[in-house]
């Protein structure tokens, strides 16, 4: 399967565990989160260990911008992680995230790598 086929799939939600998915956003992740976000949090970015299913601005160790602390009630879910990653300003303005990922299948990756990280 072609990675957009795969990009689809998993926005549908049946490729959730995609591994192949996965070990792309694996790569986008080292190359354009990595800095930011470790697997503790840093001044610059909070841990994405578990972010998938957490609340928005859901970790104690880290301060958020307003932008995401207005959205605390909310959870990150697909929608919400591809929202955000593909207009981080546009999602919750104010946010610290400079840049986000333009192309929606390394989204969708990205969003499958940070969906394994436990």
């Amino acid at each position: 399967m072609t990675r957009r086929v795969l990009a689809i799939l998993a926005f549908a939600g049946l490729l959730t565990g995609s591994p192949a998915l996965a070990a792309d956003g694996a790569k986008t992740f080292q190359l354009q989160c990595k800095t930011c976000h470790g697997a503790k949090s840093t001044p610059m970015g909070p841990s994405l260990a578990g972010v998938a299913g957490r609340k928005i601005a859901g970790l104690a160790d880290f301060k958020y911008s307003a932008g995401l602390t207005a959205k605390a009630g909310a959870t990150w879910t697909d929608a919400n992680l591809d929202a955000y990653l593909a207009a981080p300003a546009k999602f919750a303005p104010g946010t610290k995230m400079m840049t986000g990922v333009a192309n929606p299948a390394d989204r969708a990756a990205v969003v499958a790598y940070v969906k394994a990280l436990k």
